[in-house]
């Protein structure tokens, strides 16, 4: 399982970008820049549309490791990531409110369709807002998200108090699991764990939008099979 992780995360092209060892090295190189960029990529993936395919985990993570092994700040990198989670989601949250009846009119497109606007608010009402949360360990969920609840029309202050607990646990939580493991396992070995980790932190967070998938096929198909 974990050569599968690797491969298909280590890799060329534009996909190299979830690469963990690129991601270490592209912040080496980029100093002293390196904070505006983390910023502004948990910033765009946290509610921004043209952020949803960016490597927040693993950015997240791999800036963990990289303040373990001294390359950055971790009293500055948590901080910068819970603000820039924290404001990324409140822009995605204005935009949707704003705006999204215009992204989400069209029924016949594949992703941004009207009906995903009704289903959207019935999850909200089934499940609570507590979805904003649990929508920060998805990867393209958690852009989404944001935007849907704005959309959907949830109230303010719940989305923002949910908001709050969902940025602290992501950008913060991931940071610091990559900063402690990296402590747990040596700076002498943590780069060759580095990619395995980081492949298993991918997995986990798609494996729940694959089950939903899957759960989907399957009352689907015992649909038609009825009718």
């Amino acid at each position: 399982m974990l050569q599968i992780l690797d491969l298909t995360i280590s890799t060329s092209g534009p996909l190299k970008i979830f690469d963990p060892e690129w991601i270490a090295q592209f912040i080496k190189d980029i100093s002293p820049w390196q904070y505006v960029v983390l910023f502004a990529v948990i910033f765009a993936e946290s509610g921004i549309l043209i952020g949803m395919f960016l490597p927040g985990d693993s950015l997240l993570f791999v800036a963990g490791v990289l303040a373990f092994q001294g390359n950055l700040n971790i009293w500055i990198l948590l901080p910068l990531c819970f603000i820039a989670a924290l404001t990324g989601d409140q822009a995605g949250y204005l935009i949707g409110k704003s705006a999204g009846d215009h992204f989400f009119r069209n029924e016949n497109a594949k992703v941004l369709k009207k009906s995903h606007v009704d289903k959207t608010r019935a999850f909200f009402e089934k499940h609570g807002p507590k979805t904003i949360v649990l929508a920060r360990f998805v990867p393209i969920v958690r852009t989404i998200a944001p935007v849907m609840a704005g959309t959907a029309k949830m109230k303010y202050k719940l989305f923002v108090t949910y908001n709050v607990v969902g940025a602290l646990l992501w950008a913060v939580g991931v940071s610091l699991l990559g900063y402690f493991l990296g402590r747990s396992i040596g700076a002498d070995k943590i780069d060759k764990y580095l990619l395995p980790i980081v492949g298993v932190i991918i997995f986990l967070s798609l494996l729940p939008p694959l089950i939903e998938w899957i759960k989907h096929k399957i009352q689907q198909k015992s649909v038609s099979s009825t009718d």
